[in-house]
């Protein structure tokens, strides 16, 4: 049999080791865009110097060779032949399968703000390709305009800086990374952006741009009239899932490639997994579906089910925190729990005896049991500030019969 995987990234590359594991003589060919196999979730990391490219390779050195895995790189993908079983390329070129996976993840957008879309100096921060261009254009002293503060144009804004650069941040809402932390949280590290030099303008939009006889940008003008010089802007406003190459060719796409539990598109033998089919955009769910489409793709029926996604880590300045659920949603029924000292700030969110969500700043250990209760809709014990010291252990009881410790979550 021969499995096709479209895309080199978390669920692409979990996809392929699982089917060598389960099918040893089967023909295994992944394609991709890039030519180096990466992880997205480390692109800060070689931007500010601290790995090189290959330090952010996730998988061993030989993992092609060793698991007997063509790969084909530098090629897209740009069509679908249903009646054919034919994966179309650029090229005019196409592979024949007998089981293929969509794993092509997702796409920066590209606000249409007059000069962003026709400028060379105007990047994305979504794969090695982008970085390594940023990387050519960010000269130390050089100006930058970064497009939207949520996790990935903090994490760009930051290895900027550890390379000598300050850039402006523009923000639409009133706080950075607002989808991730309430105001609170996201002052604090406001403050430490804003102490290494750099800027934030706020509830602001980016409207305009002045540029060069060249067509590359020299400032973005805001909605206020404000004037930020720039040598080259990051856009981080954004993603949508790859599906651009699915005109026509039976596999039902909404704003993802729809599937079902078992990760099968509309298509038969044609399967979708990670960010391009919508179910969760975090790391370690893509790498689970991967390995469930890489499962199903074998023969087997194992339904997906970890579709909870909201859950957000990072660590600046050396403060981390972490996110779980929606923390900024705060209904005519919900109990706001908030404890705050010198090292720590911690807020949850409890409606009905649940907890909804949970904020943890300057302390994220032994948090795991949280998502847990979050995930399962597990009723608590207690709903005061005792709510932090949770362990698994409060919800165990003692059978006297047995003399066992039970379950009591639920």
């Amino acid at each position: 049999m021969r499995h096709i995987i479209i895309g080199a990234g978390a669920a692409g590359i979990s996809a392929a080791g699982e089917i060598r594991r389960l099918r040893p003589e089967d023909e295994i060919v992944v394609v991709s865009r890039d030519d180096q196999v990466h992880s997205r979730c480390m692109l800060h990391k070689y931007l500010s110097g601290e790995r090189t490219a290959q330090g952010i390779n996730f998988v061993p050195e030989n993992f092609f060779e060793d698991n007997r895995i063509q790969w084909i790189s530098g090629r897209s993908m740009t069509g679908l032949d249903c009646a054919g079983k034919r994966a179309l390329f650029d090229g005019d070129s196409y592979l024949e399968f007998d089981r293929l996976l969509i794993a092509t993840g997702a796409y920066y957008l590209v606000p249409p703000i007059p000069g962003f879309r026709e400028s060379e100096n105007v990047y994305g921060f979504r794969d090695l390709c982008d970085a390594q261009a940023i990387d050519r254009a960010a000269e130390k002293g050089s100006k930058a305009v970064i497009v939207g503060s949520g996790l990935v144009g903090m994490d760009a804004a930051y290895a900027l800086m550890e390379r000598g650069i300050k850039p402006a941040v523009v923000e639409m809402a009133d706080r950075i990374l607002p989808l991730q932390l309430d105001g609170d949280a996201a002052g604090e590290y406001q403050q430490r952006f804003e102490a290494h030099g750099c800027r934030f303008f706020l509830s602001a939009k980016a409207a305009d741009t002045r540029r060069d006889g060249a067509g590359r940008i020299t400032a973005v003008v805001l909605d206020d009239g404000t004037e930020l010089e720039c040598d080259f802007v990051i856009v981080a406003a954004g993603v949508r899932p790859e599906v651009r190459f699915l005109q026509n060719c039976g596999v039902q796409v909404d704003r993802s490639i729809q599937v079902d539990e078992y990760l099968r598109t509309t298509v038969p033998d044609v399967y979708a997994a990670g960010d391009v089919c919508g179910l969760s955009g975090i790391w370690p769910n893509a790498m689970k579906q991967g390995i469930t489409a890489a499962r199903n793709m074998c023969g087997l029926s194992e339904r997906y089910e970890d579709t909870y996604a909201m859950k957000n880590t990072m660590n600046f300045f050396g403060l981390p925190a972490l996110c779980l659920g929606d923390i900024n949603r705060v209904g005519p029924d919900t109990q706001v729990i908030v404890e705050e000292d010198s090292r720590v700030y911690r807020k949850a969110l409890v409606e009905n005896g649940r907890l909804k969500a949970i904020l943890l700043l300057g302390d994220i250990s032994a948090s795991g049991i949280f998502q847990y209760l979050i995930k399962n809709e597990v009723p608590l014990p207690c709903c005061d500030r005792d709510i932090f010291r949770l362990t698994f252990a409060d919800f165990y009881g003692f059978d006297k019969e047995s003399g066992k410790y039970l379950w009591n979550a639920g």
